[in-house]
């Protein structure tokens, strides 16, 4: 697999990711605890009570191999919560006789790309978002879809990786995603909400 050749819709094939894909596949890993723990053990009790679906891109070359990983769940951006400051940027591209309280989205609740492959140029990470994208953008969508949204983690890789596929910070600081989610001083803020819109190219 190299840079130049590597084409996830092409090399890969999607599938639910079932307990049998996990035990006929090499274990998967990221290297983020967090993440390893939740594809191995929560995402099939996610599948069973309805809370969230989870897929993997199995290496053609190596049907041993996953090399990447993504959970989904139906959300809603709920504008009506949220300050003038940020509702205005989410709403800005929504035409105004559309515009509303609460704007249908899909909720990346895990993503994560095998160790083994990261690094290497492949940028399975950027090629599943692109994928996602695509999919909820096509006439064969069963349901409205605006933004995907995710809670990223609060470090400054997972935000740079979003923000060079297209992902804006809801809150554009700390400070008013703090005083939004109402922490303490003491409390960390852990994740930061980014959206990607649907309707934009």
């Amino acid at each position: 697999m190299t840079q130049d050749c590597f084409i996830l819709e092409r090399d890969a094939v999607m599938r639910p990711y079932t307990a049998d894909v996990a035990t006929y596949c090499v274990p998967f890993s990221c290297e983020d605890s967090d993440l390893d723990e939740f594809f191995s053990k929560d995402a099939f009790l996610y599948e069973t009570e309805l809370l969230g679906k989870t897929y993997a891109w199995i290496n053609t070359a190596d049907p041993s191999k996953i090399l990447g990983l993504v959970t989904l769940a139906n959300d809603s951006v709920k504008a009506q919560f949220m300050a003038g400051s940020a509702r205005n940027r989410l709403q800005r591209s929504v035409t105004n006789a559309k515009r509303g309280m609460n704007y249908p989205a899909v909720l990346i609740g895990r993503l994560g790309v095998s160790s083994e492959y990261r690094g290497r140029g492949l940028h399975i990470g950027s090629q599943i978002l692109d994928f996602l994208k695509g999919w909820f953008r096509s006439f064969d969508n069963k349901t409205g879809c605006r933004f995907i949204v995710v809670d990223a983690y609060n470090n400054d890789k997972t935000l740079h990786f979003y923000e060079k596929n297209g992902f804006k910070l809801l809150y554009k600081t700390e400070q008013e995603e703090r005083a939004f989610l109402d922490l303490s001083p003491e409390e960390p803020l852990e994740t930061r909400f980014m959206f990607f819109d649907l309707k934009l190219r």
